[in-house]
């Protein structure tokens, strides 16, 4: 924890604030403010204010807002470490944008106003992952109350690794007996025939994404061994008809690239004691023109059914590469200007 914690009158304008934060871990603030303070940099860099690392002290100068979201981002982080994990670039920038946005008032139950920040976490032996972004932290939350949940959006946004984390987590615990993954096997006009070997080998191009979640969540050896022995199932979506997905949690990604009907014969495999989580993203549709994406229409069919919820990822939402983010803003603001001339034009 802290040793101590002040607010200095700040010299010059009276609109400034000045806040000093010592840290009683030396050890520990040297890897918050990071190599060569480059923590501190890109806090300074997102929310325009000055800090400055004395030994294990740090101190915080700019407008009063952001100089109180510096100070809850550095809690955060602080306690991370204290937890054990280290820290990474991306490790900042969600600290920053959950501090950022508990003063934007988001409806979350976790960001109450100027209070203490509780991010939405899912933890295995291996790995724990924090919320990165308001929007991820609902989807975490949601995966934990909701039996059936969507997660719509870019690709970066975390939506199918957060679902392949709680999946992992749900088996560690017990709470399920096995993971089943599914995937529509369309991508560019490619079809599963044209590959070769047999089932498995077919498939597991298409879900390379999954397999690599899973890597990340759980120890190699694991993974193998659950696979051998059926705890997790690779599932093509055309052979799921007929069973009863029961004590399992099931994903299906890529879920933009379903028909109607295929979906629907997806979501009625739910059985007792599942959870399934469902990710997509409207905007990468491969199918044949004049095909429905039955993700698109159930999101449109169970808007307000009982135990569904859909969560959906903006750009803003995207936690790689800052360059993914603003492609995926540039894209989406191509397709509101097609719209727009569409729309000027009728």
């Amino acid at each position: 924890m802290k040793a101590a914690r002040g607010v200095l009158p700040a010299s010059g304008a009276s609109d400034m604030a000045h806040i000093v934060l010592t840290f009683d871990d030396n050890r520990l603030a040297s890897a918050l403010f990071g190599q060569f303070d480059e923590h501190l940099a890109l806090i300074e860099q997102k929310l325009t204010v000055d800090a400055r690392a004395r030994g294990n002290k740090v101190e915080l100068r700019g407008d009063p807002t952001s100089t109180d979201q510096a100070r809850r981002a550095l809690d955060i982080l602080y306690e991370r470490l204290q937890s054990g994990h280290d820290l990474q670039t991306s490790d900042v920038e969600g600290a920053i944008r959950m501090a950022v946005a508990q003063d934007d008032q988001l409806v979350l139950p976790t960001l109450e106003k100027k209070g203490r920040l509780a991010l939405a976490q899912i933890a295995t032996r291996k790995k724990t992952i924090y919320a990165r972004t308001p929007t991820q932290d609902a989807y975490m939350r949601a995966m934990e109350r909701a039996e059936l949940v969507f997660g719509v959006g870019p690709a970066g946004t975390g939506k199918t690794y957060l679902a392949v984390a709680y999946a992992a987590q749900l088996l560690e615990r017990g709470q399920v007996e096995r993971i089943i993954l599914s995937r529509p096997a369309v991508e560019a006009g490619e079809r599963l025939g044209f590959l070769p070997g047999d089932m498995k080998d077919k498939v597991d191009p298409y879900l390379r994404p999954l397999y690599d979640a899973l890597y990340d969540m759980m120890p190699a050896e694991k993974v193998e061994r659950a696979l051998t022995a059926g705890a997790i199932e690779i599932a093509p979506l055309a052979f799921m008809r007929g069973r009863t997905l029961a004590n399992a949690a099931v994903i299906l990604d890529e879920a933009q690239n379903t028909t109607t009907m295929q979906m629907k014969m997806f979501l009625t495999r739910l059985g007792e004691n599942a959870r399934m989580v469902v990710t997509g993203d409207p905007s990468q549709i491969d199918l044949p023109p004049g095909v429905k994406s039955g993700l698109v229409e159930a999101l449109r069919v169970l808007d307000g059914v009982s135990g569904v919820v859909s969560v959906r990822f903006e750009a803003k939402d995207v936690v790689r590469h800052r360059l993914v983010q603003a492609i995926v803003e540039a894209y989406e603001a191509d397709a509101g200007a097609e719209r727009a001339k569409a729309a000027a034009r009728l």
